[in-house]
Formats: structure tokens, sequence, C-alpha cells
């Protein structure tokens, strides 16, 4: 198992930055592919950014593609997403999550990851 906290959202002016975090517990986190999702009010919760056990494999939805930037640090248990150039419609709740796996693979499914984190609030102002 693995337990995951996001944390590094707020509310930021439209163009601006942001960088979110994900710790993870766990002397295994090298086995899991990791996702970042995100879910604005009344929307179903929607993907982000995939990336593989190794994050040698990233994936992005069209709408971050080159805005945002996912990346981990296995040493670290740690995940991140990198926002920037950040617009109105990119404010939603930030989850991080898990999928245990053996291969190299990226899932964007929110069926397919097993873990997730409480979430944290990401405000954009226009």
């Amino acid at each position: 198992q693995v337990q995951l906290v996001e944390s590094g959202g707020g509310l930021v002016q439209a163009g601006g930055s942001l960088r979110l975090s994900c710790a993870a517990s766990g002397r295994t986190f090298s086995r899991y592919a990791m996702g970042w999702f995100r879910q604005a009010p009344g929307k179903k919760r929607e993907f982000v950014a995939g990336l593989s056990r190794s994050g040698a494999r990233t994936w992005y939805a069209d709408s971050v593609k080159g805005r945002f930037t996912a990346s981990r640090d296995n040493a670290k248990n740690t995940v991140y997403l990198q926002m920037n150039s950040l617009k109105p419609e990119d404010t939603a709740v930030y989850y991080c999550a898990g999928h245990e796996d053996y291969s190299s693979s990226i899932y964007v499914e929110v069926s397919e990851y097993d873990y997730w984190g409480q979430g944290t609030q990401v405000t954009v102002s226009s």
C-alpha cells in the first residue's frame, strides 16, 4: 500500500505558476505508476498527467500539454506537477494517484488507480 499527500495548491493570477507535490509513504514508491487528476465543481474528475514507474515516460491531457510538466523523484518518494501559464479554467481540486505496476505503462483512467491523495485546491483568478 501507499499513502499519498498533496501540497502546493493555492490562489494564483492567470498566467502565473504553481508547483504541486505529492509525497508517498512506503518503500516501494518506484513500483507505482503515478497520475495527476483534477476535479472542478460540478464536473467529473479528469486526467491531467501520467508518469511511468521510472518517470521516463509521461503523458498529458491536451488541455495542459505545453503548460504543465509532471516529474518524479523516486529517491524522495515524491511526484511533482509544475503548472505554468495557468488559466481560470485550470481551477480545480488536484489529486495525485498511484497504480501498482510491473511495466512502463501510463494510465489515464480514474478507474485504473487504486490509491488517491486527499487533493489540493488550485484557484486561478482572471
